[in-house]
């Protein structure tokens, strides 16, 4: 077992274990994909990795980080996002889609444009939602508190969302319960201060990600994972100990991997970033529950990332950063570890002296 092993996850095997994370490029006019993800993308797969995720997907406009954040709430983004698929198809790569509600963090600036929210003059929205009142930060609005029938137009959104994803022809589903957005602010005490059943005990906190996967279950057989942030890096937050105890219920409710990463819910926490230190929260849900995962944060370099392959700690690794910088991380990787990996038939002349050829190869896919 390496990091260019095959693995069979759900209905899809995967040609190797490099995954392209989920990254926001703000680059969506309506929610529209366009031939900026085309080009991103398709590079991507091009450049070898076996699955590559479309950015955090908005189930609707009120649940975008900003106003050019992709979008999945309408029937017309499904033929745009139905090309980028083909084209990763194209080159033997899987692609899956990550819905997302931003929740209390919705309604901001794209990075390059500084911080804060997004006036409706300016075209954000005058209302974001979270589990309660409570803002991200001095700088952020002031949410308003979910009551029942908005958690139930939560419900369908993300089983409508499903369904266009399905229709679209995406291999995999991912659920964002991370960094702070809208899933994971029910999840922590630090955010959720509700007296009903989505507060209180670790039981009602996690009852809306139940429901979600229960919804999107009905439109999606294919390959489910749900994106956790295995702490808060706070005290009195959700902890790496509530994180195993829900993967373990999503293990036993069809989630197929857990993509494990961390921190996001408050600003401000001191964070031990370094190569590969949220590895470790992906090693112990798969230790203690069995259930498959995925590691992020900071793994750049080849060897690193095959290590945690060969030492079993991940089943996926998901690049990030190092992507943005190397479209064909994963090629080089290949080099780098003494693998064979096959280049585009079109880039060969560039590539080292020996390299094959790629071939045409359609994606494995058990439907």
């Amino acid at each position: 077992m390496s990091l260019f092993s095959p693995i069979t996850v759900g209905s899809v095997t995967l040609l190797n274990r490099v995954v392209v994370s989920p990254m926001c490029q703000y680059s969506s006019d309506d929610g529209f994909a366009s031939d900026w993800h085309l080009v991103h993308l398709g590079s991507r797969a091009v450049g070898g990795a076996a699955l590559l995720f479309v950015e955090a997907t908005a189930i609707s406009p009120e649940g975008r980080i900003s106003s050019n954040d992709m979008g999945l709430w309408k029937d017309a983004h499904i033929e745009k996002l139905n090309q980028i698929v083909n084209f990763v198809h194209s080159q033997g790569a899987c692609l899956g889609v990550q819905l997302a509600h931003a929740g209390r963090k919705a309604s901001t600036r794209r990075p390059w444009e500084g911080e804060g929210v997004v006036s409706p003059s300016e075209g954000g929205w005058p209302d974001v939602f979270a589990p309660s009142a409570i803002p991200f930060a001095p700088n952020y609005l002031t949410p308003r508190a979910l009551d029942r029938s908005g958690i139930e137009k939560i419900l369908m959104d993300f089983r409508a969302a499903a369904r266009r994803a399905r229709e679209a022809g995406f291999d995999v589903v991912e659920i964002h319960a991370a960094h702070g957005y809208l899933i994971h602010e029910f999840f922590s005490p630090l955010s959720n201060y509700r007296e009903d059943n989505y507060g209180g005990s670790f039981e009602n906190r996690v009852r809306i990600v139940l429901e979600i996967v229960e919804n999107v279950r009905i439109e999606w057989a294919g390959p489910l994972f749900v994106r956790i942030s295995a702490t808060d890096w706070a005290e009195g937050g959700w902890d790496i100990t509530q994180s195993i105890r829900l993967a373990e219920i999503l293990k036993n409710s069809r989630v197929d991997l857990i993509d494990v990463s961390s921190g996001g819910l408050v600003p401000g926490v001191k964070i031990p970033a370094g190569p590969g230190y949220q590895t470790g929260f992906a090693a112990a849900i798969k230790r203690d529950t069995g259930i498959a995962v995925g590691s992020v944060g900071f793994i750049t370099d080849p060897a690193q990332a095959d290590h945690i392959i060969r030492t079993g700690q991940a089943d996926l690794v998901f690049i990030a950063r190092e992507m943005l910088r190397d479209p064909y991380w994963t090629v080089h990787a290949a080099e780098r570890l003494g693998m064979q990996m096959s280049w585009p038939a079109q880039y060969l002349r560039a590539a080292k002296p020996g390299s094959i050829a790629r071939q045409p190869q359609p994606t494995t896919i058990k439907r």
